[in-house]
């Protein structure tokens, strides 16, 4: 029986839902939304919640505990640190590293720029935004997004017109 047991499953085995939840709030952190079904938003939203929670509990923390906060997070988020960058005859080594922190490591995002938004709000980091059916499995898709942060549009390329069309 599964009295008392809150965690969604979503057909899947526990380490593959953790990953994927993992991977989920990834993209949430570095690109403030995502296009998911409803059941894997819901989910994921907790996820994300809690690692926000982290984030504003490590701004007025002290570095001791900030440093422990970080790498729970990193463990909720499997991402591991990188500590060794060669540089390049063009780059150096620190460039390389300052790039990688800024574009794509989750932990950095999440605590330097997500974290002070969300630093006066008590909850509710996330909002989910449904969208209709998708057309292949009529699943029903939502989007799960930051609510404060302002998010960068999409860009579509048209696509190219076709020359001689009679």
């Amino acid at each position: 029986m599964r009295h008392l047991k809150r965690n969604h499953k979503l057909g899947r085995k526990g380490d593959h839902r953790n990953a994927m939840l993992a991977n989920m709030a990834c993209s949430v952190i570095k690109h403030s939304r995502i296009t998911t079904t409803i059941d894997k938003a819901k989910a994921a939203r907790q996820v994300i919640e809690k690692l926000i929670t982290l984030g504003r509990d490590a701004i007025g923390a002290s570095k001791e505990q900030g440093v422990h906060l970080r790498r729970l997070a990193a463990a909720k988020l499997r991402q591991q640190p990188r500590s060794h960058f060669v540089g390049t005859p063009t780059l150096k080594g620190k460039v390389l590293r300052e790039k990688f922190r800024n574009e794509h490591d989750v932990v950095h995002i999440l605590f330097d720029r997500i974290a002070p938004v969300f630093k006066a709000r008590q909850g509710g980091y996330t909002r989910i935004v449904k969208l209709g059916q998708r057309q292949g499995d009529a699943a029903q898709l939502a989007i799960l997004e930051l609510v404060d942060l302002p998010v960068a549009p999409v860009v579509e390329e048209a696509a190219p017109a076709k020359e001689g069309a009679k």
